[in-house]
This record gives structure tokens, C-alpha cells and sequence, in this order.
């Protein structure tokens, strides 16, 4: 038997994370790639697995502890000759993402006041006892409260082991602001006219759904908690517009048919979305605040084309990131893009292979429909949506013929695009699927 030490693998553009949950014990036997402790960021929760099998031994970091890189987690006694403790190295990618959304968690709805109307002062929240120990939170409800200037470490967690919710966030938020509402109710009973009324949302309703019928209660997996987070600040604070469009892929399906009936001994299948990351970059050269990002008050645009594309996985929603797509081919984009869904898929996804795209791609051609309007990944401010192909009478002058019409649905962030803008991008983007020897030009 001899004795190993498990450390930290690379957990990308992170200095150090901070342990949320052991996950073994001593004295428990774990199996390769078993996960041992999770750890958070302020963008992802990790799962770090074991690169041995064996028994533990000695746990060397508990809950509340900072880890980076390297840091020893535990001593594990494997099966083998007996020697020094020798260091075990694994990969990069080893630590498994439990949740990396490529935009930033979610804030609640506002309402935008009048032109010309007062906002309403609310007081500033009195700080509270802070509850003892480390606050139980996943990085998307930490930046929640943030974002909300919550003080986290008041706020009382009502979920499982006392982990904090965004309902308890949300909660303790509407305690501060019914203060408020009540100081304001009672220093001006009839607002005077033109005047913005305060933000008033009826609470959510509380049904029991069991009266009604038989019912199954399921918690919600960490991705899609996170990603609904995101999801629900994205849609809240951007004015989101969508156009809708047609593109005539004929050609270009029947090239990638035979292209692929070619070369089906390389074991590389070129994709539809393959292309359409290739004219996505073409697009972004001619429309330039499409690859963009709000800073403030200024505008950041990207001298670089990483494309993100939407993965369906089993337990969410995920969206990896082709880095340099404008420095490479379609074959080179197809085989990075097989090779990071399956990570995808099985949840070895580095952070830093979900973070730093400039504009993504949402397909739904694999299973249905007509149009959507897909939710802009922020900080990016545009995304482009696809649905399923199918042929269609087009006229050519002379008569009907029937032509592969794909879908396009692309949503946009007003503050920064307007709707000529956008509609000229869905028609050069239209264009470049239909011929793809514009992109040479």
C-alpha cells in the first residue's frame, strides 16, 4: 500500500476557491474520478474528483477553507508497492463543473419610472447580527445579493443544511423595501400627478397543489438553479428585441452531406452549426457592436471571435466556447465542438471552457420548431437562435421550387443595437449560409 496525496487541479482563471462541501470522509473508499469536496467562485461551482482509487485517510481541508491549485485536499492510501506519498497530477479539465453559466446571475424585476418622475428614496438597509460562520451560498445567490447590496451574511438560509436560496434573498429584500414602502405611503397618501409609484408586486403565489391532485415534489439540479438565476436577470434588465428571419442552406446542406459521405473514414462529422459559427464570425467583421459589451457608460468592442454554442446536457443547459474561430476551418470547429459537448455531457467542463464569448448560438435543429426568442447572454448583446430545417415553396422568378429554409431568430440588446442594424446582420448572415464563398470575399 502506499500512501498519496490528492491535490487541486487546474480550475482555470481562478487565484483561489473556497470549500462549501466535504464530500467523503476518512475511512471511506472512493473510486477514480469520485468527486471528494466542492468548491465555489464567484462564477462556478466545482466538484474536484479524485485522480485514485483507494481509502482515505487524512481529510486536510474542511469547510470555510481556501484552495487554489495545487493545495492538498486529503491523503488517500492506494493499492500498490509501499513508498513516500507521491503527489497525484491530474488533468486540467478533472475538475467537473457543477454550474458555470456564461452569463452573470440573475437580479429582480425593476420597473423603469416615468420620463421625468422621482424615484422613490428607499432608506438604506441597518446592519443586522451577521449569522454565525461561513454563509452557505452558491456563487449565483452570492452575486444575487450583491448585485441587490444584501448583506449575505444576514440573511437567514432555509434551504437544505441552511444553504441560501434566491427566494431568501428575495425575501429579505422585501422586508427592507415593505419598510420603505410604508414610510413612503404614509408621507404622501396621493401621489401628486406625473409622479412614478413605487414597485409593488403582489408575493408569489402559495398554492397547495396536492389539493388538486396527486403530486411529485423534485429539487431543481445546481445548473439549472444557477442557469435560471441568469436566465432571469438577463430577460429582467435587457430590452431584449427579436428578429426573425429565413436562410436558404440548399447548397450548403447538400455540400455537407457529401462532404461528410466523403470523409466518413476520419470520424470528424461536419456540422450545419459548424458553418454557422464560420459566418457568425463573418458577420461580426462587417457589424463590429455585435461583438460588443456594455462597461458603464462605454461600449467594449472585441477584437476577438470566441463563439459560444448552447449544449443540451442532462442535467441542463451549458454553453461552451470555440476560442479563435476567425483562425479556424469548419473540420477544426466540427471536431473542438464534439469534443466540448461530450465534456459537456459528462460534466467535465473546465470554467475556462464556458467563459469569454463574445456572441452566441442557441440550435434547436436537432429536434423542432419554427421560431423562439432566444435570452441574450450577458455580458454579450446578441445571440442568434436556429430551428429545424424543412423545405419550403420558394418563387424563383418563374415558378415555385422547393428550397431547405432554416429559421433565424436573433435577439438583441437595444441599448446598444437598433433595429436596422439588426436586420441587416440576419440578412448577411442569411446571405453567407446560402453562399458560403462570400465569406472568402
Amino acid at each position: 500500500m502506499a500512501l498519496v496525496d490528492i491535490q487541486v487541479p487546474d480550475i482555470g482563471d481562478f487565484d483561489e476557491v473556497g470549500v462549501i462541501e466535504l464530500l467523503v470522509k476518512p475511512g471511506d473508499i472512493i473510486k477514480v474520478e469520485q468527486s471528494l469536496i466542492t468548491v465555489e467562485s464567484d462564477k462556478a461551482s466545482m466538484e474536484i474528483p479524485s485522480s485514485h482509487a483507494g481509502q482515505v485517510k487524512e481529510l486536510r481541508v474542511q469547510v470555510g477553507d481556501k484552495v487554489k491549485e495545487g493545495s492538498v485536499l486529503l491523503t488517500l492510501e492506494v493499492a500498490g508497492a509501499a513508498g513516500a506519498a507521491e503527489p497525484a497530477t491530474p488533468t486540467a479539465a478533472a475538475a467537473a463543473p457543477v454550474a458555470a453559466p456564461a452569463s452573470a446571475p440573475a437580479s429582480p424585476p425593476t420597473a423603469a419610472a416615468p420620463a421625468g418622475a422621482t424615484p422613490p428614496a428607499i432608506p438604506a438597509q441597518q446592519p443586522g447580527p451577521a449569522m454565525a460562520g461561513l454563509p452557505h451560498a452558491s456563487p449565483s445567490v452570492r452575486k444575487f445579493a450583491r448585485e441587490l447590496g444584501v448583506p449575505i451574511a444576514q440573511v437567514k438560509g432555509t434551504g437544505p443544511k441552511g444553504r441560501i436560496t434566491l427566494d431568501d434573498v428575495q425575501a429579505f429584500t422585501r422586508q427592507v423595501m415593505s419598510g420603505a414602502m410604508q414610510t413612503q405611503a404614509q408621507a404622501a397618501r396621493a401621489p401628486a400627478a406625473g409622479s412614478a409609484a413605487g414597485l409593488d408586486l403582489l408575493p408569489w403565489p402559495k398554492i397547495d397543489f396536492a389539493k388538486f391532485g396527486p403530486v411529485e415534489r423534485k429539487e431543481l439540479g445546481r445548473i439549472k438553479k444557477i442557469s435560471g438565476a441568469n436566465l432571469h436577470r438577463n430577460w429582467v434588465l435587457i430590452p431584449h428585441v427579436t428578429n426573425h428571419d429565413d436562410a436558404d442552406i440548399t447548397e450548403l446542406e447538400a455540400f455537407r452531406v457529401q462532404f461528410n459521405k466523403e470523409n466518413d473514414k476520419s470520424g470528424i462529422k461536419v456540422t450545419m452549426l459548424a458553418f454557422m459559427i464560420r459566418a457568425t464570425v463573418a458577420a461580426l467583421r462587417k457589424f463590429p457592436e455585435f461583438n460588443a459589451s456594455i462597461d458603464g457608460e462605454q461600449l467594449v468592442l472585441k477584437n476577438y471571435f470566441h463563439i459560444g454554442f448552447a449544449a443540451d446536457t442532462p442535467n441542463g443547459l451549458m454553453v461552451p466556447v470555440i476560442r479563435d474561430a476567425d483562425q479556424k476551418g469548419i473540420v477544426q470547429i466540427s471536431q473542438e465542438m464534439a469534443e466540448l459537448a461530450k465534456k459537456a455531457r459528462d460534466g467535465k467542463l473546465a470554467p475556462a471552457e464556458m467563459s469569454g464569448a463574445g456572441f452566441s448560438i442557441s440550435s434547436l435543429g436537432g429536434i423542432g420548431g419554427r421560431y423562439f426568442t432566444p435570452i441574450i447572454n450577458a455580458p454579450e448583446v446578441a445571440i442568434m437562435g436556429v430551428c429545424k430545417s424543412r423545405l419550403e415553396p420558394q418563387w424563383d422568378g418563374k415558378q415555385f421550387v422547393p428550397r431547405l429554409m432554416l429559421p433565424l431568430s436573433l435577439s438583441w440588446d437595444h441599448r446598444v443595437i437598433d433595429g436596422a442594424a439588426a436586420a441587416r446582420f440576419n440578412l448577411y448572415f442569411a446571405s453567407l449560409l446560402a453562399d458560403m464563398r462570400r465569406i472568402m470575399m
